[in-house]
């Protein structure tokens, strides 16, 4: 019985990382976007928008995924995501050229929705099969969803170039490819059963005495508030230059082919700060490697300010690396901070700071790049808002 338990958490995770990369997809808008404002006459702030819309909705449905995960299990969860992530693709491709702003609701919102589902099943699915490796199971699946625009930023570039497939057979083709992989896949994440989690929390010591708290004790602590700053203030950077790392790259004397590339780059950071990250919290708690990416995120958005040529890579790779290094200690802190016995609806909980930042940030981002160029609240922003999180992780206090 033990041997068959292992054998079903290494396929469940190998499972998650496969759909994790193709769910990561509808991050790459940085990709599309200057295809989609050729093809249907966009603003730039319009087409901006969408990613901007995505994100909330990708944490609506990370936490509305927490919920059924509860109740109805992790493969429920993902067939739905998956569901919902390919109609938003497929749907996207039949947008009349007039009326771009349907994008929002299919791009942005089934299909972010849709992902959200499927993260949250693929992240608390290994968590609970791998409760005596959390960090590097966790750091494994979502390094998983950051490799998804290194895989296939290439691949969407040369469908959408001038001899390619263009916008709408585009969106087609991977609406098709997704469903067959992830709907396919997908049946091999499956929770494991009460009795192998609680054997898991017993044979750990690190487990007992630490309270359990319910999705509404965990609304009614001050922790959780505190996290939800020290996530918020450490995103800023990323999110509001992610939609200009392209034209950005070409504005600081990159050649086009060169700036797509550093979004390639980007994408790998992130995936590496997602497993790096998630790791090293087994080593040396969430909240040490917190501070470590606020450093990174700090020196690096203010050098970037004025930097020009490679540097220019090295320093936002440096940037996405961190913000993918919050995003594979997010669902840790989740459970650290309040257990695992409701690690589903508490992830979705905690997830609801990416929702706020998804919404705040790349608006604020299009606002203080006025024609796609950043100016100098872009980079001090972020910057100070980095201080601020030091400020609220020094008042998180442990779950003893």
């Amino acid at each position: 019985m033990k041997n068959m338990k292992n054998g079903n958490r290494y396929l469940a995770l190998a499972g998650g990382v496969v759909v994790q990369l193709f769910v990561g997809i509808i991050y790459i808008w940085s990709i599309f976007q200057g295809p989609v404002i050729e093809h249907f006459g966009w603003t730039h702030s319009g087409a901006a928008l969408t990613f901007s819309f995505m994100l909330p909705m990708n944490v609506l449905g990370v936490i509305a995924g927490g919920m059924l995960n509860d109740r109805k299990g992790a493969r429920f969860v993902l067939h739905l995501g998956g569901i919902l992530m390919t109609a938003g693709l497929l749907l996207s491709s039949f947008i009349p050229t007039g009326q771009p702003w349907l994008l929002y609701i299919t791009y942005a919102g089934m299909g972010g929705f849709g992902g959200g589902l499927a993260y949250n099943a693929t992240v608390s699915c290994a968590q609970k099969w791998w409760l005596d490796r959390k960090g590097l199971a966790g750091g494994i699946i979502v390094c998983a969803y950051g490799m998804s625009t290194v895989v296939f930023t290439p691949v969407v570039n040369m469908l959408l170039g001038r001899h390619g497939a263009g916008v709408q057979t585009t969106f087609r083709i991977l609406a098709a490819v997704f469903a067959i992989i992830v709907l396919t896949v997908g049946w091999f994440v499956v929770n494991p059963a009460d009795e192998y989690i609680e054997s898991r929390m017993k044979e750990n010591g690190e487990w007992r005495g630490k309270k359990q708290y319910k999705p509404r004790e965990v609304l009614a602590s001050k922790n959780y508030y505190m996290l939800l700053i020290c996530l918020l203030c450490l995103t800023p950077a990323y999110l509001m230059l992610n939609p200009l790392i392209k034209s950005l790259g070409e504005l600081r004397g990159l050649s086009e082919k060169i700036a797509v590339i550093s979004v390639m780059i980007t994408g790998l950071a992130s995936a590496c700060g997602r497993l790096t990250a998630a790791w090293l919290s087994d080593r040396i708690g969430c909240k040490k490697v917190l501070l470590i990416l606020y450093i990174a995120t700090t020196l690096s958005v203010l050098f970037l300010w004025h930097i020009r040529g490679n540097m220019f890579i090295v320093l936002i790779a440096l940037i996405a690396y961190a913000y993918g290094g919050c995003a594979g200690v997010t669902p840790i802190l989740a459970t650290d901070f309040f257990g695992t016995e409701y690690m589903s609806s508490n992830f979705g909980l905690v997830m609801i700071s990416v929702m706020i930042s998804g919404i705040v940030y790349p608006a604020l981002g299009t606002a203080v790049s006025p024609g796609g160029i950043p100016s100098a609240p872009a980079f001090l922003i972020p910057a100070i808002l980095c201080i601020a999180g030091c400020v609220a992780l020094c008042r998180v206090r442990s779950n003893d």
